[in-house]
């Protein structure tokens, strides 16, 4: 079975439709389609090692689990449309006027692309996954009490920024599956880093040992050759005690790092170590958001219209997270290519 087939195998499993739990003999399928997926993404020599598959096995499970209640929360699809922008407190939140909508479209390289084949063009609509920024400042700003107005309270704003588009598809559970491809991807990606960066250290380490070495002997022969006659050695001899002691932990350090890297052993651990923890690594939350039409917070009453809306935000480890939403494209909403050459050609 190839990679892709593997892939798309285990996403389906966990991202599709039919993504509850399943009988023991399916699942036990799922656990061996989802090990050998993880090797081949990190690294196929894991294979090598006698029972690895045994050994992944209870944090394999783990990530199953945490994935599968990912994937069975909702996402419903949001229509990118102008019209749609003042009636819909997603849309308004996310976008800062209704024109900013279909020129986001018109940019997306991948969705012209799309709509270029025959097929997809006659459907008139594509799915995608939208991805954001989401930033939180605090100003100053009028807040209305009753009657009374108060200036320069302290507001906590609340914008999106950095909106981008990914895989364009015909329909949205197709773009579940890409969700689900890039939260697996991500796992197996802090797995390979964890051991790319321990050879990194192992390289640095390496390389230090090797110079604080030549160190040494320049400084042993600086005292021992005809130099030694002349000068007075002490601070010298106090010298080649420190470099030694340095020395001496950087090789500790570099054995022991390098015994953390070299062994097949090792790279399993490291898998182990991400994939047992798979809710630290990554995390989908949905969160009630409700915001005047300013992007202000609001927590109480308010006067003004209000955006109020569950915000779908997907944790990707190292304080990175990322404002996502299965979105639906018209082609119809897509301003033509000519207009935006044109538009760009004022600004040259």
């Amino acid at each position: 079975m190839g990679p892709s087939t593997l892939f798309d195998r285990v996403v389906s499993a966990l991202f599709g439709r039919d993504g509850s739990q399943a009988d023991d003999a399916v699942e036990r399928q799922l656990v061996a389609d989802m090990t050998e997926l993880v090797v081949e993404t990190v690294d196929p020599r894991i294979r090598l090692q006698s029972r690895y598959a045994d050994k992944l096995e209870g944090c394999v499970r783990k990530t199953i689990a945490h994935l599968r209640s990912i994937g069975g929360q909702p996402l419903d699809p949001l229509l990118l449309s102008r019209a749609a922008w003042s009636g819909d407190p997603r849309l308004n939140a996310y976008f800062a006027s209704a024109d900013e909508v279909p020129a986001f479209l018109g940019r997306s390289k991948e969705l012209r692309e799309f709509f270029r084949v025959p097929s997809n063009r006659e459907a008139g609509e594509a799915f995608a996954l939208l991805a954001m920024k989401r930033e939180e400042r605090t100003v100053l700003g009028v807040q209305q009490h009753g009657d009374r107005v108060q200036h320069d309270v302290p507001l906590a704003t609340v914008s999106f920024s950095g909106h981008r588009l990914f895989a364009p598809s015909a329909t949205a559970d197709a773009t579940r599956l890409e969700v689900g491809r890039r939260i697996i991807r991500r796992l197996a990606q802090l797995a390979l880093k964890r051991i790319v960066d321990l050879d990194m250290k192992a390289a640095e380490l390496g390389e230090r040992k090797a110079w604080l070495a030549a160190r040494l002997r320049l400084v042993k022969l600086a005292v021992d050759g005809a130099a030694g006659l002349l000068e007075d050695t002490t601070e010298t001899r106090s010298q080649i005690a420190a470099i030694e002691r340095e020395l001496k932990e950087t090789v500790h350090d570099y054995i022991e790092t390098k015994a953390g890297v070299a062994t097949l052993d090792a790279f399993i651990k490291h898998i182990d170590a991400v994939f047992s923890h798979p809710e630290q690594q990554v995390s989908l939350q949905r969160t009630p958001v409700r915001l005047s039409r300013m992007g202000v917070r609001v927590d109480g009453d308010h006067p003004g219209p209000l955006n109020e809306f569950v915000m779908t935000e997907l944790a990707i480890g190292e304080g990175v997270d990322v404002v996502i939403a299965i979105v639906r494209c018209p082609l119809a909403e897509m301003p033509p290519e000519e207009d935006l050459l044109s538009k760009a050609e004022r600004f040259i």
